[in-house]
């Protein structure tokens, strides 16, 4: 074999490496966005629990609550705010304007429902409603179950954006369109505590 045919068979064999290495960057990222999508859709489910859970809270409470009408209204108001948002976010996991709606969303959310069980600490026979201590039960499981979901999905998002900010993964990531993705975070301090379901 002559100097040129060697030289062909190494260029070759150069192609071929860096074809398997932008084959393994581009399947490495991949399957980071998909698991970062799959802990999205965790977060989903509860949240569309905790969803359904409200309209529940709200007629159980309507009836002893009759002078708190704005309360229950804004509770239902933001509920649907925040299912909006969350469809948005669903549609989208990790984009950056559907997650910081959904983080405004569900804040708003908590503080809705924190003022409401505040106020239902003034009337005693809702404290002792089974059908209220039963919604409180679901919706305080629901609320664990959104914070440990939440924290699956930033832990995948983060090893995703770190992925994709590596060396030599970012020279490719834009080439293929892999973005950087958006934590689910609730912005503001007073909000990032779940509401309070105790009628103890």
């Amino acid at each position: 074999m002559g100097t040129q045919a060697w030289i062909l068979i190494a260029v070759g064999v150069i192609f071929a490496l860096l074809a398997l290495m932008v084959i393994g960057i581009y399947n490495k990222l991949v399957a980071l966005r998909n698991r970062y999508k799959n802990g999205f859709a965790q977060i989903d489910v509860q949240l569309k629990r905790r969803y359904d859970l409200i309209p529940n809270l709200i007629e159980v409470a309507k009836g002893y609550m009759k002078h708190e009408r704005e309360t229950l209204e804004a509770v239902i108001q933001a509920r649907n705010q925040a299912v909006t948002a969350g469809q948005a976010a669903a549609e989208n996991p990790g984009d950056p304007k559907a997650m910081k709606s959904l983080g405004r969303a569900e804040g708003q959310l908590t503080g809705t429902l924190g003022r409401l069980f505040a106020l239902s600490e003034n009337y005693p026979d809702l404290k002792a409603n089974q059908n209220m201590m039963s919604v409180q039960e679901e919706l305080a499981s629901t609320e664990n179950k959104v914070a440990f979901s939440r924290q699956a999905y930033n832990d995948a998002v983060m090893r995703y954006n770190t992925a994709r900010e590596t060396f030599p993964n970012v020279l490719l990531a834009g080439t293929f369109n892999f973005q950087q993705a958006d934590l689910f975070e609730i912005e503001e301090e007073r909000q990032r505590e779940a509401p309070k379901v105790s009628f103890d």
